[in-house]
């Protein structure tokens, strides 16, 4: 299921290529729906967006969220892309779609669909053994304002060719190309702090161990003296 602002529509009767007369048309269709919904010299924002205007192709989209440079996550998805790792996506790195030996790859392009801002193609290939098919993709990144008018969200259309036989199914990257857009952001997206850098776990990676600039004081220690002269407490007993 696919929800947005409240909304909820179902991709089952919907297949990987089915609509459009060619394998890939829902990147077109996508393409178009956001480009309608762009002003001039700017980008669509994310309330802007209804599933209703990508009904038809809706179990292709998700939408995903910036959390640090080079790194994005699932916020919502279609059920095309939960069949291709075989699970739930949502909160997921986009990164768990790509083969660990080339996830090195995406970030550097990622990171200018929201910075530049541009939009990303990718054309990607899935390693294929027993029980997982020859299966090659595309995908395709569209920038969007998120609540706070920064550039932070991405529209994404993801769409295979072949079988996606036994999950999960990762990519390896054949190829992207950018394409630069000239639109005035205000306000611009901020630098994020490497602290909060995205680690493969979800979770954010300690801050590094900073020494303290100068040694603490060292603390005082005072040994109790006895008491001169006459005690303060003194027995006394009484005869009956």
């Amino acid at each position: 299921m696919w929800s947005f602002g409240g909304r909820a529509l179902s991709g089952k009767d919907q297949g990987p290529g089915r609509p459009g007369g060619t394998a890939f048309a829902p990147l077109q269709i996508v393409r178009a729906y956001w480009e309608g919904l762009r002003p001039a010299r700017g980008l669509p924002r994310r309330s802007d967006i209804d599933p209703l205007g990508m009904d038809q192709v809706l179990v292709h989209v998700f939408l995903l969220e910036r959390i640090a440079p080079g790194h994005a996550r699932v916020r919502l998805a279609g059920h095309h892309l939960a069949e291709i790792l075989g699970m739930e996506v949502r909160g997921m790195p986009l990164t768990a779609l790509i083969n660990p030996a080339g996830r090195n790859e995406l970030p550097p392009v990622l990171e200018q669909v929201f910075s530049g801002p541009a939009i990303l193609d990718l054309a990607l290939v899935a390693e294929h053994e027993f029980g997982r098919p020859a299966l090659e993709a595309r995908m395709q990144l569209l920038p969007v304002l998120g609540d706070e008018g920064r550039c932070d969200r991405a529209l994404g259309c993801l769409v295979s060719l072949g079988r996606i036989g036994r999950g999960p199914r990762r990519f390896t990257i054949q190829r992207h190309v950018l394409q630069a857009l000239d639109v005035d952001l205000d306000p611009p997206l901020p630098p994020m702090s490497p602290r909060r850098q995205f680690s493969p776990g979800m979770a954010e990676s300690a801050p590094a161990f900073v020494p303290a600039t100068a040694a603490p004081p060292p603390v005082q220690t005072s040994t109790p003296t006895p008491a001169k002269g006459r005690p303060h407490l003194r027995l006394i007993k009484f005869d009956d």
